[in-house]
């Protein structure tokens, strides 16, 4: 869901943001993304959009998908779960890492 926060996307820009936000560490399949895709649509967390880019650079075939408000708000408060639970981390003296 996080790679749909700043713009829509298509199936394969999902998989490759996918893999640049997480620096290779996260690989996805595409039956596992459309799989995602299918269950955060049954849940109103994505939907598809209309916003598509230029017909020069797109085609037709492109599903294009988008954050739903409720999905929004759904990454936002999983970034302020994580925040918590790193806080908590810090505080108890837990995490070895650089900061």
């Amino acid at each position: 869901m996080l790679a749909l926060a700043p713009k829509p996307l298509h199936g394969y820009a999902i998989i490759q943001e996918v893999s640049r936000l997480t620096e290779g560490v996260i690989t996805l399949r595409t039956g596992t993304l459309y799989l995602l895709l299918r269950r955060l649509r049954d849940q109103s967390l994505i939907e598809e959009s209309d916003d598509r880019p230029h017909a020069d650079e797109d085609d037709d075939r492109r599903v294009y998908y988008v954050l739903t408000d409720l999905g929004r708000a759904v990454v936002e408060a999983e970034v302020q779960r994580l925040r918590t639970v790193v806080a908590v981390v810090r505080r108890q003296g837990l995490f070895w890492g650089k900061s």
